[in-house]
């Protein structure tokens, strides 16, 4: 559905239902997947763009990927290798060159570096109810599923965050952050039952 203007380079392979809104760039060889919203975008030579995606004022670098059912708002950026994947969504964030985002993720005002692995269920507290603040890690970082990165924050370069950590300060390169509360068993315990 063209709403817009779209310039596409050669062997591009569009699915159905997608609509085209504001000017759409296209490189060589792009895979644009079925019931994609492409709005005011940039998308590289050898990307594929699962089905299900929107994309609005972002750039998609080289042979990157997106979706299905990922959402890039403005400001996004990919570099050349970056994949972001399903229920994922990035506002104002560059991610580096070969990073990914594979799932159930939120990345606003952030900076990725090269090669970070960002686990499901993690986020970029970016908003305080007043101000935005900006998260940054590091080349090569790793950061554990279902975590939460309260900016303005650092995490260094090949620096580890422990899945459902809480993570309020810088953590150094190549340091491993753990910031969870610890685990408690109660033996025999009753559960609640219906009165």
């Amino acid at each position: 559905d063209m709403r817009g203007t779209l310039a596409a380079g050669n062997d591009v392979v569009i699915d159905v239902n997608v609509i085209v809104e504001g000017n759409v760039t296209l490189g060589n060889n792009v895979t644009i997947g079925a019931n994609c919203i492409l709005r005011d975008c940039h998308i590289a030579d050898n990307a594929i763009i699962e089905a299900n995606s929107i994309i609005e004022q972002a750039n998609v670098g080289e042979a990157c990927v997106v979706g299905p059912y990922a959402r890039l708002r403005p400001g996004a950026v990919m570099h050349k290798n970056a994949k972001v994947g399903n229920f994922v969504e990035m506002k104002k964030t560059v991610l580096g060159e070969g990073a990914k985002a594979n799932h159930l993720t939120y990345l606003g005002d952030a900076e990725v570096g090269a090669n970070a692995n960002i686990g499901a269920g993690t986020i970029t507290c970016n908003y305080d109810g007043v101000n935005k603040s900006k998260t940054i890690i590091g080349e090569n970082a790793f950061i554990g599923s279902n975590s939460s990165l309260v900016a303005p924050v650092n995490v260094g370069d090949n620096a580890t965050v422990g899945a459902g950590s809480v993570i309020t300060s810088t953590v150094d390169d190549s340091a491993l952050a753990v910031a969870r509360g610890k685990q408690r068993n109660i033996a025999n315990w009753p559960r609640p039952t219906k009165k």
